[in-house]
């Protein structure tokens, strides 16, 4: 079983080909290709390779296949005593992509 942990928006992400994951919004059209260079750490069948910070010659392929909206995150801040109140709601907006193939070196899995 191949695997990578790749970067994107400032958070790390276990992608494995054939899955597909939310990730921080990218600004990609829907059905296009991109390509993660930031890969820190490579697993391909037994064959490791970490970064330092990153692999060299390791890409991930993927495709975006629509933006979506997570769950809302309500904040309510309160005040005892003061009557103060406040409520609000947070969106995140977000991007999911298909794992098309791990590349390391020229090999791909």
């Amino acid at each position: 079983m191949s695997y990578a942990i790749i970067e994107t928006g400032g958070k790390q992400y276990r992608v494995e080909v054939g899955r597909f994951y939310d990730v921080e919004l990218l600004e990609a059209e829907p059905d296009s290709k991109l390509t993660i260079d930031k890969v820190l750490f490579v697993n391909m069948d037994g064959d490791i390779s970490i970064g330092q910070p990153v692999v060299d010659s390791a890409s991930v392929e993927v495709t975006v296949m629509r933006h979506l909206k997570a769950k809302k995150v309500i904040v309510y801040k309160m005040r005892p005593k003061k009557k103060t109140r406040r409520k609000n709601g947070h969106r995140q907006p977000l991007t999911r992509i298909m794992v098309e193939a791990i590349n390391l070196s020229g090999q791909a899995a």
